[in-house]
């Protein structure tokens, strides 16, 4: 018996790339599958091809698989909740959402439009919204229910040019422990993984510099089917104790994040002004601030 068997998964943005090889493995592992793809181009613009999405279906299906396409919009409403009756009318019943789908409008700050970074907030954090409350009702009335996220170390430590993705992407980390939090009381699970992958969205990356390049090569090792394994195991039921927690994938590497505590402190019996927190604070934490560091500032070795 596989670990999915007789549970029924959406993951979303799942036509190619990292959700593809989710919704492949999890239907190798016994789940039925709604393979949810807008179809759109890697900014997120409509572009209304279906075929990706209905090729992973017609995999699955090759593969003795059960599974449907669906070609909602994560950033409605209104097509999330479809998104979830959808697996309750083909499958019967709902017991995990993988939150996959995005988009990348990388662009320095101070020349990101309302626009940009709209967009990109619209389809990551308020579409993981979206659908992980359309499945929340379920999860409560059946007791049961899993939810991962797609987070990125372009949020948890940082990139250039990715202000919209990032700060979609570490939203994502807090939504997830939020929603862990909330449905603890009803054996509903919340984790966040950061996957590394070479995918269509990671290919959009400039070859400009040397730097660049050598980044690009590296990054075409990392194979999407390696962070499948993750997902479908916070999935199963042996992870029922797993909530609330932040993962990463990087080929056969698993990572467990740290998430934010107070690492110094300092206080006086008078109050602080701000003359004294200029002269006494910052000089006392400094050798424990947090460098202008990138993703590949920290993960600088080859991957496993």
């Amino acid at each position: 018996m596989g670990l999915m068997d007789g549970k029924v998964v959406i993951v979303t943005g799942s036509a190619r790339g990292v959700g593809r090889a989710v919704a492949v493995e999890m239907a190798r592992a016994g789940a039925a599958v709604v393979v949810n793809d807008l179809g759109v181009s890697l900014t997120g613009q409509s572009e209304g091809d279906t075929q990706p999405a209905l090729e992973v279906v017609h995999e699955i299906e090759a593969l003795g698989g059960r599974a449907i396409a669906n070609f909602g919009s994560v950033a409605s409403w209104d097509d999330a909740h479809a998104m979830v009756q959808a697996a309750l009318d083909n499958f019967g019943r709902i017991d995990a959402v993988v939150n996959n789908a995005g988009n990348l409008r990388d662009v320095l700050f101070h020349k990101m439009t309302e626009e940009d970074f709209d967009a990109v907030v619209a389809v990551h954090l308020k579409g993981s919204f979206n659908v992980s409350r359309a499945a929340a009702p379920h999860f409560k009335t059946q007791a049961s229910g899993a939810y991962v996220h797609m987070a990125s170390t372009s949020g948890l430590i940082g990139n250039f040019g990715q202000a919209n993705y990032s700060a979609a992407k570490l939203g994502i980390v807090a939504l997830s422990k939020s929603i862990a939090l909330d449905m603890q009381r009803f054996n509903v699970r919340s984790n966040a993984v950061a996957p590394f992958a070479w995918t269509r969205m990671v290919s959009s990356i400039p070859t400009d510099t040397p730097e660049q390049q050598k980044r690009v090569e590296g990054l075409k090792k990392l194979i999407p089917e390696k962070v499948a394994a993750l997902c479908v195991a916070l999935c199963a039921d042996g992870a029922s104790g797993v909530t609330g927690q932040v993962f990463g994938s990087r080929n056969n590497e698993i990572y467990l994040f740290s998430q934010p505590r107070p690492v110094r402190t300092a206080h006086t019996s008078d109050g602080w002004t701000p003359e004294a927190i200029v002269e006494r604070v910052f000089p006392q934490f400094e050798n424990d601030f947090y460098l202008l560091h990138r993703s590949g500032d920290v993960f600088t070795w080859d991957p496993v």
